[in-house]
């Protein structure tokens, strides 16, 4: 690996301008020690794409959807280490000094964090401690968890399927099928409004449902149909 790893961080955006002030100020001593920031917008409408300019070294625009927008930041980053980055999402202190040591003394070439979230009233800390446990037994990872990789891997696997849904599922599991993940414990935090906004037990049931569906075969487009219910 080059010495020392440069990181690329790739923020998907969709109207996500009350937030991602506040995300892109915390990933500026990132930028300060060398590695990349990006937001890849998916047709914002809000001010998403002016508070973005200035705070990141590239903004880019791509047909709306995680998955494409994903690639097209990774295809437009020069990173050694390419970490997906919700804008709803907190680094922990040092993330590039946690991220670059573990790849360094692993055979692994990807892995995630622990996740927290934010606001976290009862039982979210039973939701995060079973999303974090999941994901150490089954070496899947979320895109909440802020997933990492390095450009060979990535490339490697093909990247993002072009999926409208479980897309982080599908990158987990063919990086699986290579080298298991590294769990940081420390944590990244992470927004709860998706349970709070549509209830707790409802936002689990659903999640599981889909994970399960998808697990037996299910057309991801279909089960999206099902998330869009979830969020409105």
């Amino acid at each position: 690996m080059p010495d020392p790893l440069r990181l690329s961080i790739v923020v998907p955006t969709l109207d996500e301008g009350a937030r991602l002030e506040r995300t892109l100020s915390q990933l500026q001593s990132l930028r300060g020690r060398g590695h990349q920031v990006i937001v890849v917008d998916g047709g914002s409408v809000d001010d998403t794409v002016s508070i973005a300019k200035g705070q990141v070294d590239r903004v880019i625009t791509s047909p709306k959807g995680r998955s494409r927008q994903m690639n097209a930041g990774a295809c437009q980053s020069n990173g050694d280490v390419l970490l997906f980055l919700h804008a709803d999402t907190f680094l922990p202190e040092g993330a590039d000094d946690l991220v670059t040591a573990r790849l360094r003394d692993s055979a692994s070439g990807w892995g995630r964090f622990d996740v927290r979230l934010s606001p976290r009233p009862w039982p979210l800390p039973v939701v995060e401690l079973l999303m974090n446990w999941r994901s150490r037994l089954t070496g899947i990872a979320t895109g909440d968890q802020a997933i990492f990789v390095t450009r060979e891997l990535f490339d490697r696997v093909g990247g993002y399927a072009d999926v409208p849904l479980m897309e982080d599922v599908n990158l987990s599991r063919n990086l699986r099928s290579i080298s298991t993940p590294l769990c940081i414990r420390q944590r990244v935090i992470t927004s709860s409004r998706r349970w709070l906004n549509n209830g707790i037990l409802r936002t689990v049931l659903t999640m599981w449902h889909l994970r399960f569906c998808y697990a037996l075969g299910a057309d991801p487009r279909r089960l999206h149909n099902i998330y869009q219910q979830l969020r409105s």
